[in-house]
């Protein structure tokens, strides 16, 4: 796998851009996807929580990202619900009422999965404090092998989704030329007070709280792998004091997806991100590791990938 900084970037992507280009590859439809930027304020500032995948993945290997994953059908399903109405989210989301539903549910079911942080509560001004002990280990246990749908666990448990506590952030789309594809909404959100978060998920190897500013120089450095989404949406914290701050700037936060484009130049790739120029890559014909950066004086943000 070739990097730029800490970019990833898949060695087989030029013969998959070459052969969409002649009409050899039909991209798959994207999932859709929800991630979660969880938050917590530190004595430094402002804290996200970050997992880094098994360098067995198949996509996206050994990079950092954050807690998320597919929508699953299920979540379409009607929902103990509190915050925002389903009609407000999909007003802002850009989709209809039941996408907008699955895209939420999917985006707190993935994190309690993936982090043990659970957002719902018994009322709908109230957290849950404490998600450890066996139970809740067997609820998340069977969430994850998809044997309990989340409208069961909530319920069973009389809970309520507490959706005000999600601010969207962004949305990414995979490229046309992956085979695996995803539409994904980032959301912001603070750690409830009394929750933790740990290593739950079978697919990341290592997880970290971390200064945005500290990850992102990490990726700077090469030391720290991420997909585009991923260091645009770090960096885009940077601004922030705080998990409150964030939050509130999460209603005016633009949600037009992100779609890399490629183009043949001659017999150079030119892979691009509209709006994200310092991702831009310029592939020489015979080979991936003849990268070059798209434009020098940009190089230093880079990303995480849908």
């Amino acid at each position: 796998m070739s990097t730029s900084n800490g970019q990833w970037y898949p060695p087989e992507w030029p013969d998959r851009i070459r052969a969409l280009a002649r009409g050899e590859l039909r991209p798959v439809a994207p999932r859709r996807a929800a991630t979660v930027l969880l938050l917590r304020a530190t004595a430094g500032g402002l804290a996200v929580h970050m997992l880094r995948r098994r360098a067995s993945m198949a996509f996206a290997g050994g990079a950092y990202a954050y807690p998320g994953g597919s929508v699953d059908p299920r979540d379409e399903r009607d929902v103990p619900w509190a915050g925002p109405s389903r009609t407000d989210w999909a007003t802002r989301l850009g989709t209809d009422a039941a996408t907008a539903q699955a895209i939420v549910c999917a985006a707190v079911r993935e994190t309690f999965e993936e982090s043990g942080v659970l957002l719902a509560g018994p009322a709908p001004d109230t957290v849950v404090a404490d998600t450890t002990g066996e139970r809740w280990e067997a609820d998340r246990a069977a969430l994850v092998s998809r044997e309990l749908s989340f409208a069961d666990f909530l319920e069973r448990r009389g809970l309520l989704l507490r959706s005000d506590l999600l601010g969207p952030w962004a949305r990414w789309i995979t490229p046309e030329f992956e085979p695996r594809r995803y539409d994904t909404w980032f959301f912001v959100a603070a750690l409830p007070e009394g929750q933790r978060t740990r290593n739950a998920s079978t697919e990341a190897d290592r997880t970290v709280w971390t200064a945005p500013a500290a990850a992102a120089a990490g990726y700077d450095r090469g030391d720290l792998l991420m997909m585009p989404p991923t260091i645009s949406t770090l960096r885009s914290l940077l601004p922030y004091a705080g998990p409150a701050e964030a939050l509130a700037a999460a209603r005016e936060r633009d949600l037009t997806p992100v779609l890399a484009q490629a183009r043949l130049d001659g017999e150079e790739i030119v892979l691009s991100w509209p709006g994200h120029d310092e991702f831009t890559k310029h592939i020489a014909q015979d080979s991936a590791q003849h990268l070059t950066p798209g434009n020098p004086s940009t190089t230093g943000p880079a990303g995480a990938d849908a």
